[in-house]
Parts: C-alpha cells; sequence; structure tokens
C-alpha cells in the first residue's frame, strides 16, 4: 500500500479493484468518506449478467449478515419503554411455541445480540467447511426458500436442537440468535420484523432505498446475487433458490451503498440511539480474537485512532462490509453480488486508514 498522498492511495486500490475484477469477476461498489464528503466511489461490474446492466450509485445490494446490525439496533430502540432490561431471560419474552424446546432458562437478549447465547445454529459457520456457498443453499433443498418469509418459519430448523454451550461462556456466531430478536421485536412492537427496522431504523437513518424486496418482486436497481459456474462450459446462476425468499432478521435486507453510509453515519452521531444505548451497543461484550471484539449487534475492531465499528456479510453471491472509524470519521462500504472479494478490498482499506491516506 502506498504511504504518500491519498490521491496515490486511491489509485492503489482503484488498481486493485480491476484486478480483482479481471482475475475474479468482482462486481460491486467500493465508497469511502470523510467527514461526510466523498473520498472514493466506484463500481465494477454488472448488477445482473443476464442484461448487462452496470452497477452505479443506485444499484441496491444484498447484505447478507449486515442486515444483523439493523436488528440490533431496533431491538435497542426498545429500551426502555417496550424492554426493560437486555438482561431479560428469553423465556419471559416469547411464548413456548416461538422459542427452542431446550432453551436455557438464563439466555437472555444481551446474550442473543453479542451471540454468546449457546443457542444451536440452523447454520453453524464455526463448522462449516470451504464450500459454505454449497452448503447454505442445500439447507433449502428440503425446505423451499418461497416458504421462508417470516421470522418464525425458521423456527423448525433449530427449535429442537441442543444448545452447544451455557449461555455467557463464548462468542459462537449464531444466526438463529436473530431469528429469536426479531421474534423478540414483532412481540414487543406488536408488528411484523420488517416494518419494525423501517420504521425504527431505515426512516431515522435516511436509507431512502434500503428495504426488504422479494425474490418474486420485479423493482428498479435491484443486484441479482451471481453464483459461479459450478465447472467448465456451465453457465452462470443467481442466487434465488440459494437464500431465503425475502430477507429476515439474520440477514437479506437490500440498500445503496449511500444508504450504508447514512446508517453508519447517524449510528455514531446517535440518532439512531439514545447515548446510552449507543455507549453500550459499543461496548466489548465477547472477546472473538486478538483483534476484534463483538458489541450489542456491530464488531469492534482494532484499537486507537484506527478502531473501528461495523458489520459483515455474506451469503451465496452476496458480500457486504461496512466500517465506520470514529476517530477521523471515515466510513467504509464494500459492497458485491459475487463472492470471493470484500475481504482483501476490506484489508486494502483499512490499510490505508492505519496510513492516514484517506
Amino acid at each position: 500500500m502506498p504511504t504518500g498522498s491519498r490521491a496515490d492511495t486511491m489509485d492503489h486500490i482503484t488498481a486493485s479493484l480491476d484486478r480483482l475484477h479481471r482475475e475474479r469477476d468482482f462486481s460491486g461498489t467500493v465508497l469511502i468518506t470523510r467527514g461526510g464528503e466523498t473520498v472514493l466511489e466506484t463500481h465494477r461490474g454488472v448488477a445482473d449478467r443476464a442484461s448487462g446492466v452496470p452497477i452505479g450509485p443506485r444499484t441496491r445490494f444484498g447484505l447478507a449478515s449486515v442486515t444483523k446490525a439493523f436488528t440490533a439496533v431496533a431491538v435497542l430502540s426498545l429500551l426502555p419503554d417496550h424492554l426493560r432490561t437486555l438482561d431479560i431471560p428469553l423465556e419471559r419474552l416469547l411464548p413456548a411455541h416461538l422459542r427452542p424446546v431446550d432453551l436455557h432458562p438464563e439466555v437472555t437478549v444481551r446474550h442473543l445480540l453479542t451471540h454468546t447465547s449457546g443457542v444451536a445454529d440452523y447454520f453453524d459457520e464455526e463448522t462449516a467447511t470451504e464450500d459454505w456457498v454449497a452448503e447454505f443453499a442445500a439447507l433449502w433443498s428440503d425446505r423451499p426458500v418461497y416458504r421462508m418469509t417470516r421470522p418464525a418459519d425458521f423456527l423448525p430448523l433449530f427449535a429442537g436442537l441442543p444448545p452447544h454451550d451455557p449461555p455467557g461462556r463464548r462468542y459462537h456466531y449464531c444466526n438463529a440468535g436473530y431469528i429469536l430478536l426479531g421474534l423478540v421485536l414483532e412481540q414487543l412492537t406488536g408488528t411484523d420484523y420488517r416494518r419494525a427496522v423501517t420504521e425504527r431504523v431505515f426512516v431515522p437513518a435516511g436509507m431512502r432505498d434500503a428495504g426488504f424486496p422479494a425474490a418474486d418482486e420485479i423493482l428498479p436497481d435491484l443486484a441479482t446475487g451471481h453464483l459461479r459456474p459450478r465447472g467448465p462450459g456451465e453457465s452462470w446462476r443467481s442466487n434465488v433458490f440459494a437464500i431465503p425468499a425475502v430477507g429476515g432478521p439474520d440477514g437479506g435486507a437490500f440498500a445503496t451503498a449511500a444508504d450504508l453510509d447514512r446508517f453508519l453515519t447517524a449510528y455514531a452521531e446517535g440518532r439512531l440511539l439514545a447515548p446510552d444505548r449507543l455507549a453500550e451497543a459499543l461496548r466489548p461484550a465477547a472477546r472473538i480474537d486478538g483483534d476484534s471484539a463483538m458489541g450489542h449487534g456491530v464488531y469492534l475492531v482494532g484499537e486507537g485512532p484506527t478502531r473501528s465499528f461495523g458489520a459483515v456479510g455474506a451469503d451465496p453471491g452476496v458480500e457486504a462490509i461496512i466500517r465506520r472509524y470514529p476517530d477521523p470519521g471515515i466510513n467504509t462500504v464494500i459492497l458485491a453480488n459475487v463472492n470471493d472479494s470484500v475481504w482483501e478490498i476490506d484489508a486494502l482499506v483499512r490499510e490505508a486508514v492505519s496510513a492516514g491516506t484517506v
């Protein structure tokens, strides 16, 4: 990474994107802002390989598990009017038919937010192999994706599984925990999950193009998630049969890069959560590794002036990483509608922020 001017750094990043586009078919958007001013906005590839429509500023990408950050904000916004404390046991919030059969009685909302609940997952990412795209898609061979439209539809996938840990023992990434948070949100607000997130996150953050479009909706500017050919001579495919038909609490929202930039800024400025709730969200709750920890719905990475918070996501045909570096006021958004590039791009951007050339 060049250590000279900002222009040199941006040239290096765009050259790397060109290489990834050539070598790995990278298709997506990178947006970097500082203090509300755009430092870099660039696009590669197409929103849909069949039509050849190019990706641009208005393209709305699938966000996979970045959606969990929205779920977390919506749940935290329930404090204290709808939810007295994050340490309330889940069994006091959800009726028996809306929770795992062997749920530990001490599992709380806080455990779910911080991935420390010990609840068994319907897709355990800690045991997934390098072929996780095919493994995730295989989930829907016996349970068609078009049936997965509400948080409660996911319960049969994990409700009968025994816990893998007692609550609070360790960080263990859990999609199912966020399904349960979506159910809590529905129970306490009296509305469906997607409306609750729209009202409590998208609208106050000014995320005008964000939402939860269903796979069969014909809407403008939606990026198709692309799956690579399975072998020589085979065609590219969409991810329409590889992910649930509509997004929910653990993943699947759509948004533009600008929407996500607005989300990060609104979050950091305290426009989505009251100051005490924001401080709690950004407090390390579980150590992941030497460089990162889990907050309450966001990942916390690094220390000092280059520390960041944010969210990451990956589904078949979808990758997304968003980060906020509070001290320099930098937002970074990396979105793709094909797998296998965004983590390399994120590493380049993090290095540039660390070098002070953003």
